[in-house]
């Protein structure tokens, strides 16, 4: 059956977007303007365009026969081979998906943000669904003064008028539609330049200045590490990060503009136990690995997100050394086995399979390849992949003959034993894990039998990792001195030992002291659970800490003081009201998803409780409306 890239070819559009003041979960009618050309005569061409409404439909600046039928725009006409049209229209969207109106109606933070997710932006903007059919987008957005607008490409304008603004932005190379973005929503932006002189620009709520080299930390060491690593300069005119409220998932690599979850946003405190560099790292290298080569169909996935994911390690690798590149892998295959033994384990071709497959499988199979083959020949296979299909689509098969060009090797085993194979060859795997020493010690390093030898271990010079495993098999047989480790390996103490023997209780005490607010978070409970005589302490030197942007310290320590009888008594209206505000929406889901649980393991959803979890199962983050529905079932 032909598809219509066999015969046209769209080539740019210009579309300006503005929004309606009165319903701010709509457009008003805008201007589109899309050029193409015609490769093979035919009677037709469409757009996908879901739930829109036209009017000026023209062709070539002529009216002309069109049909809409709620998911296409059909344009009628004798067109001829080989020939150059322009169509132009007014359109109007209601979008129920990929494109999302926060905050508006509840008084929170206002935004507007879209995520195209493979084929999806033509909710919002007509397109085209087919990622085989790449074009240039050229934005232009009306937005109110005192907001910023921020879309794919360089922002060449910016008409000022005493109530609105007019953002102009250009593209300069084409790309797949479900790659298009806009945010809208109120930042200031810290800007750095690479080493080859690429614009990276960092945007950031106005409040949260403190918190911007914690969060875009390693930015700019990662983008110049992967231009130089992948042998391609990066490709588009700037890059871009944005962070945006209750997005759907950890980031999504539009072109020169990323966009993520604002959850990442964090202090320096938090940078610890959870930071923004891979999901940094794996945006950036998507900029080559899905937005200049994308691939053809879901079959081959792998070329997006296992490239990602290993080049994103890569760059961590660059910044926090060997080890922490090994113990990632070593992580993945753990992941990979587990699969297979609960019988999830899929071949990487097969479309429908798991993230874990499609990331980590695929990070491993680039990382065995590189040492099949050597360095030399993987980046000169990689270099020449990206530069003969540069702004085109690919399929695996593309990718292996680059490399056998490169090594002069016949890769038809190793695709068979790892790309079609539905199991991860776990033990092959280790074999290349034991060539680092730092895995080897890993391994040797084993408690499950307690041994006076285990107790050494926690004072020895093994890895952290190492001790982390200790901890967690001998939790019952600690000492004061075991306490004497870095934040992770305390961490590790907080978590595995819940019942605290009497004589570790001061160590413990100076858990709560860590800058760690996991570490924090889970030593408060276990010292309040063991020690009920010592609670008001714990409480009051826990009191103005806030934790993550989902406050988990904070909530952790509003439920404790509504449970804890004696404990500030006067205020204790003020602190449930407290916690119940966390569930409205004024919230980002994470910390309406705390409140929500906390309120229920006291007992204490109230009315207002209950309808902000009603609300909550309208929510468009699903992980969160599944969350939402299973409460309040």
């Amino acid at each position: 059956m032909a598809q219509q890239t066999d015969y046209v070819d769209f080539k740019e559009v210009k579309s300006v977007l503005s929004f309606n003041q009165m319903k701010v979960d709509s457009t008003v009618f805008n201007s589109y303007e899309i050029k193409f050309n015609i490769l093979k005569k035919t009677d037709s061409v469409y757009l996908d365009a879901v739930n829109m409404k036209f009017l000026n439909v023209a062709l070539n600046e002529t009216s002309v026969e069109y049909k809409n039928d709620g998911k296409k725009l059909i344009i009628y006409n004798k067109f001829k081979a080989l020939t150059s049209y322009k169509l132009s229209f007014l359109f109007f969207a209601s979008p129920k998906q990929a494109m999302y109106f926060i905050g508006w109606d509840n008084d929170s933070r206002n935004q507007i943000w879209t995520q195209g997710q493979g084929k999806y932006t033509s909710h919002w903007l007509p397109s085209i669904d087919d990622m085989n059919d790449k074009i240039e987008f050229d934005i232009s957005c009306v937005a109110p003064k005192g907001y910023q607008v921020i879309s794919n490409g360089k922002m060449i304008s910016k008409r000022e008028t005493p109530t609105y603004n007019l953002w102009e932005f250009d593209m300069q190379k084409p790309m797949a539609s479900y790659l298009v973005a806009l945010v809208i929503g109120k930042y200031d932006k810290k800007v750095e330049y690479s080493k080859s002189g690429i614009s990276l620009e960092m945007y950031y709520y106005p409040e949260d200045s403190l918190k911007v080299e914690p969060t875009y930390r390693y930015s700019k060491q990662m983008f110049d590490f992967l231009e130089e690593e992948i042998g391609v300069s990066y490709p588009w005119q700037n890059y871009k990060q944005v962070p945006v409220k209750d997005f759907l998932y950890a980031g999504m690599e539009n072109t020169s503009t990323t966009i993520f979850a604002d959850s990442f946003v964090i202090d320096s405190v938090a940078f610890a136990d959870k930071n923004y560099v891979n999901v940094n790292a794996h945006e950036l290298a998507h900029q080559w690995f899905g937005d200049l080569v994308t691939e053809t169909s879901g079959t081959h996935h792998w070329l997006q997100e296992g490239f990602a994911t290993y080049y994103a390690l890569l760059a961590e690798r660059d910044i926090f050394g060997d080890d922490y590149y090994y113990w990632r892998l070593y992580e993945y295959a753990q992941e990979l086995l587990e699969q297979d033994m609960a019988g999830g384990g899929t071949s990487l071709l097969n479309p429908k399979s798991s993230s874990t497959t499609f990331y980590k499988k695929g990070a491993w199979v680039l990382h065995l390849l590189r040492e099949l083959v050597g360095d030399k020949a993987f980046k000169k296979a990689v270099k020449s992949y990206l530069i003969k299909y540069e702004f085109k689509n690919v399929e695996t098969q593309n990718f292996i003959a680059e490399i056998e060009k490169a090594s002069g090797l016949d890769l038809s085993e190793f695709v068979e034993l790892w790309l079609n194979n539905k199991v991860f060859n776990y033990d092959d795997a280790l074999v290349s894990l034991k060539k680092s020493t730092f895995i080897q010690e890993y391994l040797m390093v084993d408690c499950e039998v307690y041994t006076s030898k285990c107790s050494d271990y926690l004072g020895s010079g093994v890895s952290d990792e190492a001790k982390i495993k200790v901890v967690s098999q001998i939790p019952n047989h600690l000492k004061k001195e075991d306490f004497k480790n870095s934040l992770k390996v305390r961490q590790a103490i907080a978590r595995n030992v819940s019942k605290i023997p009497s004589e570790l209780k001061t160590t413990y005490e100076s858990l709560l002291d860590d800058a760690s607010y996991v570490t924090i978070e889970t030593a408060l409970f276990n010292l309040w659970k063991n020690f009920p005589q010592e609670r008001h302490k714990y409480l009051d030197k826990t009191k103005g800490i806030q934790g993550f942007g989902d406050k988990n310290v904070r909530m952790l320590w509003l439920a404790l003081v509504l449970i804890t009888d004696d404990y500030n008594t006067d205020n204790k209206t003020q602190y449930f009201e407290e916690l119940t505000n966390y569930t409205s929406p004024k919230f980002g889901f994470e910390a309406r998803q705390n409140a929500f649980q906390y309120l229920t393991l006291i007992q204490a959803c109230n009315d207002t409780c209950k309808e902000n979890l009603k609300q909550a199962t309208k929510h468009h983050n699903w992980r969160f409306k599944k969350f939402a529905k299973s409460l309040l079932d």
